[in-house]
């Protein structure tokens, strides 16, 4: 998130206590629009904080390191975890982005690219990314689909009729209440 939203990488790793969030304007199909960017923590002790947090999600961004199994592995549970918190109208068609993070440590690597496309297959054709934050790799363009597919499901929501004028009758002539003075 700092990589796409500030263009900055710290070496100072701080976990995230619950949740961070970042905005940036982005421009989408040609519509200029806010994104919301919240980092929930990966970690297991913060789950029961997911449901505030995820609320109003129009997509999901799973992100595991490419030098540890176990972050990949917990993948599908974040996704189901994420999804029962949600609770979205239409959970089979929920749009997610998988980002494989440190794509830069070739050496290190534990997790190939076609045991994660395999993963992304089973789930109707998941976008996937392998990025660097350290050094940009791929980040624009992650987050770049990750606002195409959160602005793609808003668009898709009931549109809200908003009449153009609305007439208002005040029931009572008195504006301010007995003894008191204007502000």
């Amino acid at each position: 998130m700092n990589q796409y939203v500030k263009k900055q990488f710290s070496l100072q790793y701080k976990s995230t206590i619950g949740a961070d969030f970042l905005t940036k304007e982005v421009n989408v199909d040609g519509s200029v629009v806010q994104l919301q960017l919240w980092d929930t923590a990966g970690a297991e002790r913060f789950h029961s904080m997911g449901a505030s947090f995820y609320r109003n999600s129009e997509c999901c961004a799973l992100v595991c390191d490419l030098t540890d199994p176990k972050s990949f592995e917990s993948i599908e549970s974040w996704r189901t975890e994420f999804l029962n918190q949600l609770n979205p109208k239409d959970p089979d068609t929920f749009p997610f982005v998988l980002l494989g993070n440190k794509c830069d440590k070739v050496a290190e690597r534990k997790v190939q690219a076609p045991k994660i496309k395999q993963y992304c297959e089973t789930k109707s054709n998941m976008p996937y990314f392998e990025t660097s934050a350290k050094d940009n790799t791929n980040v624009e363009a992650a987050f770049e689909e990750v606002a195409k597919l959160a602005f793609k499901r808003n668009s898709k929501e009931d549109e809200i009729f908003i009449p153009n004028r609305v007439e208002l009758k005040a029931t009572n002539q008195q504006t301010q209440p007995k003894n008191c003075c204007p502000v």
